[in-house]
């Protein structure tokens, strides 16, 4: 049966039910009426009901052809949709979702804002996002279409996906006011001797920018603490000595609202490099395209306030 349905059938079948008459039916789709009533015949042998039946002088649709006419308005809809879409993204009308997954290492104003941004243009569309850790199979997530965009910092991003680049950042240390290092200052080895916080490996072995790049250097810091959750890590560094050395656009973040300090790393670190990935799957959709300008437009509304403060 389904071999047998396409599109121009059920535009037939909605036109003549709702004009209930084949020759309006047949002005409305620009066809010759006895090419409507061939199509019409189709539908009658199709469905094993005469769906159309005369009435009077006119014609009424049999209770069969009552119950068609939403769920064909509806097939219609979704095919229009579906090719219109395609072609074009409409933000204020659109109902499209969105799937992210981003590092809590980034700015902590960059969801929030990124989001808002989002509902105000797209009011219409749901957000969805994942967690990302360094080791999460987020290729996999992309190719499988569960995320359509991945947020990060990674040393070298992968070759075999889109990249856009959307910030570099200084490495720098979060401590308290009432860290030593505050007053006397500090070399390479009163740093790794420090008591440093870090996030929660993965899985066993796993480092992060900060070790992997100590570790090209044979340096090893002292960490005393871990936790999973980054964004709680610059309430713990206020209230003790732990050291937090991450981004510098992150720590200045709680400057204003933490008695903490930003201080220069006595090592010298790569920037860390913050980019927006995505397959070949998504690299045509005009959501896509929308959504990497709306995360790269945030990126850079984030960079230009810094730079005016």
């Amino acid at each position: 049966m389904f071999d047998k349905i396409d599109l121009h059938l059920i535009r037939v079948l909605h036109t003549v039910l709702t004009e209930r008459s084949v020759s309006r039916a047949a002005l409305r789709l620009g066809m010759y009426q006895p090419a409507v009533s061939a199509a019409l015949k189709r539908l009658r042998e199709m469905a094993g009901d005469p769906l159309l039946v005369r009435s009077g002088s006119g014609m009424v649709p049999t209770v069969a052809g009552l119950r068609m006419i939403e769920p064909a308005a509806d097939i219609l809809r979704s095919a229009e949709v579906m090719f219109s879409d395609a072609r074009s993204f409409d933000p204020a009308t659109a109902r499209h979702s969105f799937s992210m997954a981003a590092s809590d290492y980034l700015d902590p104003l960059f969801l929030p804002q990124l989001v808002a941004q989002i509902k105000s243009q797209a009011p219409n569309c749901p957000i969805d996002i994942h967690p990302l850790s360094r080791d999460s199979d987020y290729r996999n997530h992309l190719a499988q279409g569960d995320v359509d965009v991945v947020i990060g910092n990674w040393k070298q991003p992968p070759e075999d996906l889109h990249l856009g680049r959307l910030f570099g950042d200084e490495v720098v240390c979060l401590v308290s006011n009432q860290h030593p290092a505050v007053r006397r200052g500090w070399d390479v080895e009163a740093w790794l001797g420090a008591e440093h916080i870090a996030p929660t490996p993965t899985h066993p072995g796993a480092r992060g920018f900060v070790d992997e790049h100590l570790a090209t250097l044979g340096l090893v810091r002292n960490i005393t603490a871990r936790c999973p959750h980054f964004g709680l890590i610059p309430a713990m560094v206020a209230g003790s000595l732990l050291v937090l050395t991450t981004g510098r656009q992150y720590c200045e973040r709680f400057t204003p609202t933490l008695p903490v300090q930003v201080l220069p790393c006595p090592v010298d670190f790569p920037r860390m490099m913050y980019y927006q990935l995505w397959h070949e799957r998504t690299h045509a959709s005009k959501a896509g395209r929308w959504l990497r300008e709306q995360i790269k437009g945030v990126a850079a509304s984030l960079r230009r306030s810094d730079a005016d403060t």
